[in-house]
């Protein structure tokens, strides 16, 4: 990996990597894996609470310690009530009000024969977990392996144009024209909102050739930002009051803009297995604290996962919480391979693995009830969810259409 200063051109990096590999990759047709259920969540009217005190401090560097039980707890252990009591979801509004939503899990033949627990379960290879007091946390493995997106025609090119800034100082992914996906301890610490989400912003890299006079305009350095604010904001319960290592498992919140945009968005996807991503690599883009202004891009392969955690040594500081981790995840129904957000950066986490301390970045993994659940915050319902993936196939249908008409490969 090359270091921030490296005098390897990032256009030739990012061609080869964005380009070549996909290109190479989708002539590899995999297995099919099987089809993934999708359980439906069933919402309660919602319940009004006090008000936030937004009292709360923004804490970027987020980090936990794992022990044995919280390493192998997942999905498939847990009952109904236990997980619907997570499900559950505060949003609050733009005026500082904010309700509690209960919701229940549709029952089904495939819950049922699996005595009452979610069949959705990963390998843990050979975790042995101790807790450890008093180490050093490190974000960037070796040689730093980020690179700095720079110019127009790569900031405002998917996938990069898809990363957003928090205005409480974290990155956000564009999941829907009206929707940004970030991590939970962006906007809340377990307890109470932070003081910034009172008047909580997603700002938009623009071109530097935009007149900065512009209402709604700043400049950080290079890049413009132009920052709109958000109408509501929706974190799981099993974020709220939750012990921290439970907690992570749930680092992730949704926020609503008050107007769509106009940008490119990014589609979800269940996190599959990382054999069944290309290159078994994740990748994500973020706004890191160390470099100031610039959206900074990398990938690695996936080192260990867990049911509900994704274990990787992409360097990362704070300030990249909350960037959409994505890999290109094969469709079945379209026969392709696709960029799909399948997690949320977090922080980090201290294992100890086969007698060895060792210290990971980790991402919070879209699992089938997590992916429920976000797509009802989206959506509203699920009829809207099943129609989503249906216009999704039209629309790649329909691009191919027009490559074949433009004779474009």
């Amino acid at each position: 990996m090359a270091p921030h200063d490296s005098s390897i051109p990032i256009h030739l990096l990012l061609l080869l990597q964005l380009l070549l590999f996909p290109l190479a990759s989708s002539f590899l047709h995999p297995s099919h894996p099987p089809l993934v259920h999708i359980p439906t969540l069933v919402p309660h009217t919602p319940t009004p609470l006090t008000r936030s005190r937004f009292s709360a401090k923004t804490q970027l560097d987020f980090a936990t310690h794992c022990n044995t039980s919280c390493l192998h707890r997942g999905e498939q252990e847990e009952a109904r009530d236990q997980l619907t009591q997570k499900l559950a979801f505060e949003t609050l509004y733009a005026d500082g009000s904010r309700t509690l939503t209960a919701v229940d899990v549709e029952r089904d033949e495939e819950f049922e024969a699996n005595g009452g627990h979610f069949p959705h379960s990963l390998p843990i290879s050979g975790f042995r977990v101790k807790f450890r007091h008093k180490r050093m946390r490190r974000q960037i493995y070796g040689a730093d392996g980020r690179f700095n997106i720079q110019g127009d025609n790569f900031l405002l090119d998917y996938p990069f144009s898809t990363a957003v800034r928090i205005s409480t100082g974290c990155t956000g992914v564009l999941v829907s024209q009206l929707h940004v996906l970030t991590a939970a301890h962006c906007v809340h610490d377990g307890k109470d909102y932070v003081k910034g989400a009172r008047k909580l912003r997603v700002g938009f890299l623009i071109p530097t050739s935009t007149n900065s006079n512009n209402t709604g305009l700043t400049s950080s350095k290079k890049p413009l930002v132009r920052w709109v604010r958000v109408k509501r904001t929706r974190v799981p319960r099993g974020w709220i009051q939750g012990p921290q290592d439970v907690s992570m498992d749930f680092d992730y919140a949704l926020l609503e803009l008050r107007w769509p945009h106009r940008r490119p968005f990014m589609r979800l996807s269940v996190a599959p297995f990382s054999d069944d991503l290309v290159g078994k690599r994740i990748h994500f883009s973020g706004f890191d604290s160390d470099r100031p202004g610039e959206l900074v891009y990398r990938f690695c392969p996936v080192e260990e996962e867990s049911s509900d955690l994704i274990y990787q040594h992409c360097d990362a500081r704070p300030g990249a919480s909350g960037s959409g981790v994505y890999g290109r995840v094969w469709d079945n129904s379209l026969e392709r391979w696709e960029r799909k957000v399948i997690g949320i950066f977090s922080g980090h986490q201290w294992l100890e693995i086969d007698g060895e301390n060792r210290d990971y970045n980790v991402a919070v993994r879209i699992t089938p009830l997590k992916f429920a659940q976000i797509c009802y915050w989206v959506h509203g319902n699920r009829l809207d969810c099943v129609q989503d993936q249906e216009e999704q196939k039209k629309e790649v249908l329909k691009k191919e259409d027009l490559i074949t008409y433009i004779g474009v490969e």
